[in-house]
């Protein structure tokens, strides 16, 4: 579902060339759900950007479903992330001006499917949020507000869903939540979910945690030796 291959990321600073992934190869099967863990500035986030296409590499390649992100230019990797990809980000990222409907509605929307309002009605109403679609987010809790991006990250059905430090905001008890919350859905849509995180009961949930070092893979561990761990 998701390859890269010898993966490079540099970018200039005032103090020289900066290389911020060194060499990432790594396979996501379908369907698994794998954490990114490590310290601030390890590239944990320069990693998902990569692997969703948000941003090119310097060398290397990202195979998507099959597509190699590396002979795409940003408007045809923007194609594609609308049909394969969900995105929950640490911040929420809905639009304020929208109500809590509309925000799941507009990626349906935008991807020209039937019955965005019906849809997006179910959706909420999986996430629990049913009496609360006519809300702007700044009438929403944060937990609130991570739902409905929950549910707008699986509106479209899309394959492969990223998470950028979900509970990153968010309390432990409302956090708790979110990754339950989160996890039964991807079973529920059999999706491949990849997520970064320093949450590890989040990690500890998922198939396999990859550990990033100074841009380099450092090891992985499965689901039983994190659970043991």
């Amino acid at each position: 579902m998701i390859e890269t291959i010898d993966l490079v990321k540099s970018v200039e600073t005032s103090e020289g060339l900066l290389t911020i992934l060194k060499g990432i190869s790594l396979k996501i099967e379908k369907a698994e759900a794998v954490a990114i863990v490590g310290a601030s500035g390890s590239g944990k986030s320069t990693l998902l950007g990569l692997m969703a296409g948000l941003d090119a590499a310097t060398n290397g390649d990202v195979l998507l479903d099959g597509h190699s992100l590396a002979a795409m230019d940003e408007e045809q990797r923007a194609i594609l992330r609308g049909q394969l990809v969900g995105f929950v980000f640490q911040s929420f990222q809905l639009l304020p001006s929208l109500t809590a409907l509309e925000n799941v509605m507009l990626p349906i929307e935008l991807k020209g499917q039937s019955d965005p309002q019906g849809k997006a009605k179910k959706l909420l109403e999986r996430v629990g949020l049913e009496e609360r679609g006519h809300h702007y987010p700044n009438q929403l809790s944060g937990g609130e507000q991570q739902r409905v991006a929950i549910a707008r990250a699986f509106a479209t059905q899309g394959k492969i869903l990223f998470a950028d430090e979900p509970t990153g905001n968010l309390d432990t008890a409302t956090g708790s939540k979110i990754i339950d919350l989160l996890f039964e859905l991807n079973r529920e849509y059999s999706t491949t979910l990849v997520l970064v995180t320093h949450d590890e009961r989040l990690a500890k949930k998922c198939d396999r945690s990859i550990n990033l070092v100074g841009g380099e893979i450092v090891n992985e561990q499965i689901k039983e030796e994190l659970v043991s761990v």
